[in-house]
């Protein structure tokens, strides 16, 4: 089992940058594929970028393509989402998750969640 705990949200400006962390707690982190999803008021939940277990291969949604990055440091137990050229669209609850497997998009496909961390982009 797993327990995360997602950080670095805030409010930033059209154009800007935040960098998001998901620090894990428990056993085997680099065992876990870990992805990121958002949450936008009155939207379902939506995926938005995995990396496996090494952090060799990430992939992300079409929307976010070219503007936000995924990595993560196994000896740190924390995966990240850098997120730049932020667009009010950007606007959601981001979630961090963890899985098993490496070409996981769904909600279901995850089986541990973080509390989400809250990011807002003014125009």
């Amino acid at each position: 089992q797993v327990q995360l705990v997602e950080s670095g949200g805030g409010l930033v400006q059209a154009g800007g940058s935040l960098r998001l962390s998901c620090a894990a707690s428990g056993r085997a982190f680099s065992s876990y594929v870990m992805g990121w999803f958002r949450q936008a008021p009155g939207k379902e939940r939506e995926f938005v970028a995995r990396i496996n277990w090494s952090g060799g291969r990430t992939y992300y949604a079409d929307s976010v393509k070219g503007r936000f990055t995924i990595s993560r440091d196994n000896a740190k137990n924390t995966v990240y989402l850098q997120m730049n050229s932020l667009k009010p669209e950007d606007t959601a609850v981001y979630y961090c998750a963890a899985g098993f497997d490496p070409t996981a998009q769904a909600i279901n496909e995850y089986a541990y969640w973080g509390q989400g961390t809250q990011v807002t982009v003014s125009s």
